[in-house]
């Protein structure tokens, strides 16, 4: 780990290369405009977070359980046609956008891509501060260039390689200060009153290709961040590691790949250390205050097929669930949901944390689209229940044991008919639960592959995901639909309702007290549905994908919708909808935020 000063230069590069791209690098600068104001905020504490305000959005889900909830019923089945838009704001288009807002005392803090943070008045959308990392030269005894020196030519998508970098999904707020992760391996936290940077933290060295896409989670009063980048073979793994909100110091580091000689390392075969890829924790944690433990999935191994990797083992910690005790980073329990996955199945996904019966739970729901219940205390598998749409493994739902079905496990040059594609049903865009109905209300996109696997050269700064031929088909079970959002009760597993959309479904989905699911998809709408019934209730149209996670909250009294609109990011959003729907167009830059309220 490395503390960062805001005015140091790190590194010499060649001047052809400042003088043409200027790159983004370690050195940041807050951009106050000149109508910018210093805040007056009540501290959030832990028991804040821990029991928030329905008018507030303190976590990226909402709570630390991460049920994407709002106890709002302001909005309702009964008026929500009434729906109006009361403003907007345009966001950078320097990345993807999946913007998870938070809330606090009406200001909203808006992570944009590229690690632009900024404050607005939550009920008008005027700007307050913002914070905008700044482009430097980096040539030895160069003075930075700020961005507001630079103007619009700060961050250039162009200097950029790999889809979906950039992306800024969450921050988080603690004390006084605003926390997020960069794509550079940096964590900075922000003076939350008026934008200025506190401290900046080098985790992990972004030439690596570590970086992150998911902010961190406060827990016990200890930041907690997982890294991702973990693609190719380097002297290095992946993890998840713990901070002091005060100075950035890093408390504890725990890899979420088991090392040659430890516990688990047995489960990667004889592969040494810098042959041991994929691990990523790319989505953001949950907290159980009352066990003192947090929740995080990890991605699967890399490169995908086991036949590419090198061994047929179960490839611990992979495709888990970890708990982890937030004060040490000891590893409490895992639960290997695909041991020694071999077509890209994400487990990775959000965590929610749900009392059933008197037993505390944890639920989820990966790629494959099987959705889990753990005991969230020991680990211990309670039930999961296969959705009926993937074809690639057998569930024994007595035992949770799955078995890869004949002929599913990928040999090279041979192609697979896969379903999922390789994109999944599911992917970042979060479920959320209703506590009044005992619901979980899941968004998917119905898709299938033809796959084709490739060998994998076992050298530094090789390995990847594949390589793969990858051709998206239509799911044979989904009509002309590709979106799907599923009403689940639990913890039976029963599906209680499907809407289905032509276009994939684009947004986490957000349930409210009102009765109401919100939700956003490719083809510019964002739409409420009744949660008991699935009955389309209100809709409108943005300038582009709804893309992000929809938020509400209240200020003086007035309950708000925000939605966030955005381009870019992973195949899902991309290339399934350019394969499978050709004939729904949408612009290529326009991220912005929407907020929506009945009118007065």
């Amino acid at each position: 780990m490395e503390k960062i000063e805001p005015t140091k230069q790190k590194k010499n590069v060649p001047a052809y290369f400042v003088q043409t791209i200027c790159c983004l690098l370690t050195i940041l600068s807050v951009i106050a405009p000149s109508a910018a104001q210093n805040l007056s905020l009540t501290e959030v504490t832990d028991s804040l977070l821990q029991e928030p305000p329905n008018e507030s959005w303190l976590s990226w889900r909402g709570g630390v359980e991460s049920w994407g909830y709002s106890g709002l019923d302001q909005i309702n089945r009964s008026n929500v046609s009434d729906l109006r838009l009361v403003w907007s704001w345009a966001m950078d288009d320097t990345g993807a956008g999946q913007a998870a807002p938070l809330v606090h005392e009406g200001i909203m803090f808006l992570p944009n891509p590229r690690g632009v943070i900024q404050a607005l008045n939550a009920a008008t959308g005027d700007l307050i501060w913002e914070y905008r990392p700044g482009l430097t030269s980096i040539a030895e005894g160069a003075n930075p260039i700020t961005s507001e020196e630079l103007g619009d030519t700060a961050m250039p998508t162009s200097a950029y390689a790999g889809v979906g970098r950039g992306v800024q999904k969450n921050i988080a707020i603690y004390g006084d200060q605003i926390f997020a992760a960069t794509e550079n391996a940096s964590i900075v936290a922000l003076n939350a009153e008026n934008g200025e940077l506190r401290w900046e933290t080098r985790v992990a060295d972004p030439a690596l290709g570590y970086h992150y896409t998911a902010g961190p989670i406060i827990a016990d009063g200890v930041l907690v961040t997982g890294i991702t980048g973990c693609t190719r073979y380097k002297d290095d793994i992946c993890f998840i590691t713990g901070h002091s909100p005060e100075s950035g110091e890093e408390i504890w580091r725990t890899s979420t790949v088991a090392r040659p000689g430890e516990p688990g390392g047995d489960t990667w075969g004889n592969l040494p250390l810098q042959f041991r890829a994929g691990g990523d924790a790319w989505v953001a944690g949950s907290y159980d205050p009352e066990s003192n433990l947090i929740y995080w999935g990890t991605a699967q191994a890399k490169p995908w097929a086991r036949v590419a990797r090198g061994t047929d083992g179960d490839a611990l910690f992979t495709n888990s669930t970890l708990a982890l005790d937030p004060n040490t980073g000891e590893m409490k329990w895992y639960y290997q949901h695909l041991p020694g996955e071999t077509h890209d199945m994400d487990e990775v996904f959000e965590n929610v944390l749900i009392d059933i019966k008197g037993r505390k739970s944890l639920f989820k729901i990966g790629k494959l689209g099987i959705l889990w219940q753990l005991d969230r205390i020991s680990g211990e598998y309670i039930n999961a229940t296969d959705l009926g749409y993937q074809n690639i493994v057998s569930l024994n739902r007595n035992t949770g044991e799955v078995r890869y079905r004949d002929g599913m496990i990928p040999r090279i040059g041979e192609q697979l008919d896969m379903c999922p594609s390789t994109s999944g049903f599911k992917s970042w865009r979060a479920m959320s639960y209703d506590p009044t109905l005992s619901m979980l209300f899941i968004p998917i996109t119905l898709n299938c592959e033809l796959a084709t696997f490739g060998p994998v050269e076992r050298v530094l700064g090789g390995g990847g995901t594949g390589p793969v031929r990858r051709i998206n088909t239509p799911h044979p079970d989904a009509g002309d639909a590709l979106g799907e959002i599923l009403a689940v009760s639990i913890p039976d597993g029963d599906v209680v309702w499907r809407y289905r959309s032509r276009p994939t479904v684009n947004t986490a989905t957000l349930t409210t007290a009102g009765g109401l699911v919100f939700a956003g998809d490719f083809d510019r709408y964002f739409y409420a549905l009744d949660s008991e019934t699935g009955e389309k209730l209100w809709q409108t149209r943005a300038n582009t994908s709804a893309q992000g996670f929809p938020i509400s909250y209240a200020v003086d009294g007035k309950q708000y919708i925000a939605m966030p609109a955005a381009t870019s990011g992973a195949s899902w959003a991309s290339m399934l909808p350019r394969d499978l729907s050709p004939e729904i167009k949408r612009p290529r830059n326009g991220n912005s935020i929407y907020i929506f309220a009945l009118p007065d």
